[in-house]
């Protein structure tokens, strides 16, 4: 059977953007050596959490209701306890983001009089209204009594005499951001992350450690309870969902503050032993199976996006050959105009949606008009293809996810295609 179009012709690529797509792949073949070999590892952990926790068909079963007595949802727990390194895990379709996750864990922990510190400078925009250090949403932590400080990056990297200086009597929880957010930075590797840990723990051991672990997840071999975190939260519908959670966040770490946590999310003495599932196990259980694969194709999709991008001249972090903590490629551009233009090339390169114009907007839990490119099959889905930036100077933009990487790559190629035809590329 013949062939009737090639890629170029469906995509309707010059022959320059054409050429550039090869001359890229064939540069970036060894990182994704390395990218295969942290997949595997992972892999390999994931399957053997499931094996040792005797997963069955009898777990996909969801409950209503209460949701009292629902095996699957316990296992779910318990494997995310063993591949995450923590005595006790909260996995639930009832958090509605990873903001939801981290604060069911900061109103779980702190108390009136606490002091939160930020050791990863101002943490992402959602945490902000939160934590009260910008607008006045009812129920942020200030309300409470609970102070915020924080020790700024230096140069994009951890100030450690900052961390000693600022770790007073007052300071109950240390917190941390794996990944870059709306910054411009490396994310914290795990190394990073256990040193940060040692230098707190140093001078005061009954301090908390928590990290953000959003985009973070199945990047290294590790995860940071198994370097030292008392506790950490994230997002189903970013790398540990693999895809497939259709909704839902994840808590882990020690048994006492993830207890704590629950509380939050529920009741008191309520805490763990409800919430019913509806049959979402399944998705939440392949999800998290699928979760090591789905990411390194992700990261792959970065590799690739970083590389092109570097050629045509742009500003990219991190850069295609660099180590990566989390699965967020950053592009600055010199223009609004040209960032707009990028995020809608993503959108057109994405399987839903693709008709659709993303504009900027006042997004609910941001200080800035945002711009979102996401055709997902889920909504919000930042392990599927999606582009975002707030619009502001210096003009960053951020890509993440991808299914595939053959998604990414294709999706980019559109995206700069449509980007040259407008006049804010030339190759």
């Amino acid at each position: 059977m013949e062939v009737s179009a090639t890629i170029e012709e469906m995509l309707k690529l010059d022959k320059e953007l054409v050429h550039l797509d090869r001359l890229t792949v064939k540069d970036i073949k060894e990182q994704f050596e390395r990218i295969d070999h942290i997949r595997l590892f992972n892999q390999a952990k994931v399957l053997k959490a499931m094996q040792e926790e005797r997963v069955s068909d009898s777990h996909f079963a969801g409950t209503t209701g209460y949701g009292y007595g629902d095996a699957g949802r316990e296992a779910i727990d318990r494997i995310y306890a063993r591949v995450f390194g923590g005595e006790d895990a909260l996995v639930r379709m009832q958090f509605v983001s990873g903001t939801h996750a981290l604060t069911a864990c900061l109103k779980g922990i702190l108390r009136p009089g606490d002091m939160v510190l930020s050791v990863t400078g101002k943490p992402y925009d959602t945490l902000e209204e939160v934590l009260g250090i910008r607008g006045s949403a009812p129920g942020n932590l200030r309300e409470f009594g609970i102070g915020y400080r924080q020790v700024d990056l230096l140069n994009g990297r951890v100030n450690y005499d900052g961390i000693k200086t600022e770790i007073t009597q007052d300071i109950r929880l240390v917190f941390m951001q794996r990944s870059t957010g709306y910054d411009w930075r490396p994310a914290l590797s795990l190394d990073e992350i256990e040193n940060i840990i040692k230098t707190v723990k140093g001078i005061r051991k009954d301090v908390i450690c928590m990290v953000d672990n959003c985009y973070g997840e199945f990047l290294e071999k590790l995860e940071p309870p198994q370097v030292g975190a008392d506790i950490i939260a994230g997002s189903l519908i970013k790398n540990p969902g693999g895809g497939l959670a259709p909704t839902g966040g994840y808590i882990v770490g020690k048994k006492e503050l993830v207890e704590k946590a629950a509380a939050a999310l529920t009741a008191p003495g309520l805490g763990k032993k409800c919430g019913a599932t509806l049959g979402i196990n399944r998705s939440f259980l392949q999800g998290f199976f699928l979760a090591p694969h789905v990411v390194s194709e992700a990261l792959k999709g970065a590799v690739y996006a970083s590389r092109i991008f570097e050629i045509l001249g742009f500003r990219v972090s991190p850069r295609y050959n660099q180590d990566r903590s989390d699965i967020i490629q950053s592009i600055e551009f010199q223009t609004e105009e040209q960032l707009i233009s990028f995020c809608r090339g993503i959108q057109k390169g994405a399987p839903v949606d693709s008709f659709v114009t993303p504009y900027p907007w006042d997004m609910p839990g941001y200080g800035h008009q945002v711009i979102m490119a996401a055709g997902a099959f889920i909504q919000g889905s930042s392990i599927e293809l999606s582009a975002d930036a707030p619009l502001r100077k210096p003009y960053y933009g951020y890509l993440q996810g991808g299914l595939t990487w053959d998604n990414t790559r294709l999706g980019v190629l559109a995206t700069l295609q449509g980007m040259r035809e407008e006049g804010h590329i030339h190759i």
